[in-house]
């Protein structure tokens, strides 16, 4: 029986820290992006530049690749090359996590 208690004590335990830790990131994400994405691309991820995409609803590893292209030269932009290569792991990983965490709606016309 202690087993089985103190099984359930680490499972618990686990699923709170990993709700901290998710929160943090979210959290951190969206610090960074009001600091650097904000003005091209919205906090709420809608562009505000032409030429500048939509991030919200992208899919997070595809947000992840571009900006890790971006920071490794792989690809190029005037303002992405040189904002990527200030960006850490941590800072990728929290931006890809809150701008894919923000939630779309489509309407298809009629």
């Amino acid at each position: 029986m202690r087993h089985l208690f103190g099984a359930v004590v680490i499972l618990l335990t686990a699923a709170i820290l990993s709700a901290d830790t998710f929160a943090a990131d979210l959290r951190a994400g969206r610090a960074k992006a009001q600091a650097v994405c904000q003005t091209c691309h919205g906090l709420d991820g809608r562009s505000s530049i032409a030429g500048s995409p939509n991030l919200s609803g992208q899919n997070e590893d595809y947000i992840i690749i571009q900006l890790k292209a971006y920071r490794a030269g792989k690809r190029q932009h005037p303002q992405m090359s040189i904002i990527a290569q200030a960006l850490s792991d941590d800072d990728i990983d929290n931006v890809a996590k809150w701008y894919s965490s923000i939630r779309i709606t489509v309407e298809l016309p009629e």
